[in-house]
């Protein structure tokens, strides 16, 4: 396979879109016991009035919020895959910035690090608050279940 940001992004979704599709189905089988589908049901509208105007609304906003976790755990795979050497070596990522703070020599050069390192910590835990806050946001009960 050639090194480039394509094949990555391909390697990426082939690991991951398993719990992706877990996710979205566990959320469609909860939505389709929730009463105002089967209500939907009992007055008889058709099956694809009940996808398009009452399980897909409600059941978007949560796979949002989990798109954030999982954009967090990508930055994290792609970090790791290049770190281990195995991505596009033409371009620069903060796992090849990681990578290239072991010398040679395989002297450790801990000022190297800090900063990629930093900017992986930061940007995940960016992006895992932004989910949080959406979750929150969307489902206020559960905010007052986990104080």
């Amino acid at each position: 396979l050639p090194r480039n940001t394509y094949v990555m992004m391909a390697i990426i979704g082939c690991v991951t879109w398993t719990g992706a599709a877990r996710y979205i189905r566990a959320e469609f089988y909860r939505l389709r016991n929730q009463d105002f589908v089967q209500s939907a049901r009992a007055v008889g509208l058709p099956l694809r009035s009940i996808l398009f105007r009452h399980m897909l609304p409600n059941g978007v906003t949560p796979v949002l919020v989990d798109s954030s976790f999982a954009i967090a755990a990508a930055i994290l795979f792609e970090a790791v895959i290049s770190y281990l050497g195995l991505g596009d070596l033409s371009q620069a990522s903060w796992g090849r910035l990681l990578r290239d703070a072991t010398g040679e020599a395989g002297a450790f050069q801990w000022w190297v690090a800090v900063y990629p390192g930093l900017a992986i910590f930061l940007t995940v835990l960016a992006y895992n608050l932004i989910g949080e806050a959406l979750r929150d946001a969307i489902d206020p009960k559960l905010k007052k279940a986990r104080v």
